[in-house]
């Protein structure tokens, strides 16, 4: 191990702890100033930037926040709402699975925001633990972003794998994500259902109903709605209104639904084009023969179509667009993705040879070394998509095979909440009034760390095997 390899090894970690430090585009930044001392002082040529990712992530936001300023967003977390409070008795799985089908076609796991009261809501009426559904909702969309074609984390993987000589497309991709992901949440589910006391029976829930400081369950399901809400939703004179339910105060438009479902056709299109590749435009290619237009062009031109497709059925006001907390956080995840992405490319082609000879003997003798390190880099920075271009092409450049890496990433991707710091961990705690959610105080006392740990640790053996199987 030479001293230079050391030297900038420690550039590129010291890059990452103070990106995570200032967060945000700080991240970034940060990469970016890492590359700089890599190439200016240490002599490196830098990588190649990671501009199929950006491309990506820039067409697959702009439509997606197009579709949020038409309303679109309102309308699927409606929808997934309602399938939340026809099935109360199974919302520790119906919440999250719900929740997860509506963040892998939105891309974004910030659907489950409005979705959180809802779940706390049917819980807590139903005599339900409303820590279990919560904690699991929130969970899973560590790793639901790993089956999206459409995240910023998707972004990042395609580009590193649907290539040369790895050729593993979004299709094979989906096909080990989705179903780790879906076998996660069911076990996990079965898991949080015997953790913690019944309500009735916690000290805590019943201290707070006997002061007053909550209400008991059986008054929130007799009590009348204070307000109704909604095109039709008046009732007449005489009639008292139906009880009070968190989901029926979510409305939409029909332009928001319209939008919705085109941004979710192109979504299903991008998948049809993944999946059968002679639907694509074919071009000679340098060897004479016709080649399909790669995957990335693809989901751009197809999101292009989809921003103006609602654009037309939706009429949003596109002044707003930047204002929407999906561009916002699509922006942020792309400068964080454009530094450290760039970093880490200049660090493993300075070192390749190195890194298969060494890193590689130590991955493929404890494969689980992979998963342990996106696991930590994503609990370290919160961001699916930093944590998958800093280790995952450290994971390619070793020799490990492509469907195992995608196996062991989607599981690790959850670990983005082993502390209590992200926005939803805090959210669901703040809508939680039994006071079952808890952030905890020791950092690791939290309500999401034991269903982050079963979560990551099922879909992680469970993606393994899918992609060294089937990949």
């Amino acid at each position: 191990m030479s001293v230079s390899f050391v030297l900038e090894a420690l550039v590129v970690l010291g890059a990452i702890v103070m990106g995570t430090r200032a967060g945000g585009v700080g991240v970034g930044l940060w990469g970016g100033v890492g590359t700089f001392i890599l190439v200016f002082i240490f002599g490196e040529a830098p990588g190649e930037p990671p501009a199929a990712a950006l491309a990506i992530i820039l067409a697959v936001v702009t439509a997606a926040s197009m579709m949020q300023a038409a309303g679109g967003i309102d309308w699927m977390v409606s929808v997934a709402a309602n399938v939340i409070e026809k099935r109360p008795k199974q919302i520790t799985l119906i919440a999250p699975l719900t929740a997860f089908l509506f963040s892998v076609g939105a891309g974004t796991s910030n659907i489950i925001y409005p979705l959180l009261p809802v779940i706390y809501d049917v819980s807590y009426k139903n005599g339900i633990r409303p820590s279990r559904p919560l904690s699991l909702t929130v969970v899973q969309s560590g790793s639901a972003l790993a089956a999206s074609p459409v995240s910023a984390a998707m972004a990042a993987m395609l580009t590193l794998t649907d290539v040369a000589p790895y050729n593993l497309g979004l299709t094979q991709i989906l096909a080990i994500t989705f179903p780790a992901c879906v076998v996660g949440i069911i076990v996990t589910g079965l898991v949080v259902n015997r953790m913690g006391p019944e309500l009735d029976d916690d000290p805590e829930v019943q201290a707070k109903i006997a002061s007053g400081e909550l209400v008991h369950r059986d008054a929130l399901v007799a009590s009348p709605a204070v307000a109704t809400v909604g095109v039709g939703s008046g009732t007449s004179a005489g009639t008292p209104p139906a009880p009070t339910s968190a989901a029926a105060a979510l409305t939409y438009t029909k332009a928001g639904r319209n939008s919705a479902i085109a941004f979710l056709l192109g979504v299903v299109l991008i998948v049809l084009f993944g999946l059968f590749p002679d639907l694509r435009p074919s071009f000679p290619g340098e060897g004479g023969e016709s080649v399909a237009i790669d995957m990335t062009t693809t989901i751009v031109l197809v999101m292009f179509v989809v921003g103006v497709a609602v654009m037309l059925v939706g009429r949003p006001d596109v002044k707003t667009v930047p204002d929407q907390s999906v561009f916002k956080a699509g922006m942020v995840s792309a400068i964080a993705l454009f530094g450290i992405a760039w970093l880490t490319a200049t660090f493993i082609s300075a070192h390749e040879a190195f890194i298969i000879d060494t890193i590689g003997g130590w991955v493929t003798s404890w494969k689980f070394i992979f998963a342990l390190a996106v696991f930590l880099v994503a609990a370290l920075t919160t961001s699916q998509s930093t944590a998958t271009r800093t280790i995952v092409p450290i994971g390619l450049a070793a020799g490990l095979a492509p469907g195992l890496v995608t196996g062991m990433w989607a599981g690790a991707l959850s670990g983005v909440y082993t502390l209590p710091a992200n926005g939803t961990q805090i959210a669901a705690a703040n809508f939680d009034l039994t006071g079952t959610t808890k952030l905890g105080t020791k950092l690791v006392d939290h309500s999401f760390f034991v269903p982050m740990l079963v979560f990551a640790v099922v879909s992680i053996i469970t993606g393994s095997l899918i992609g060294v199987l089937f990949f």
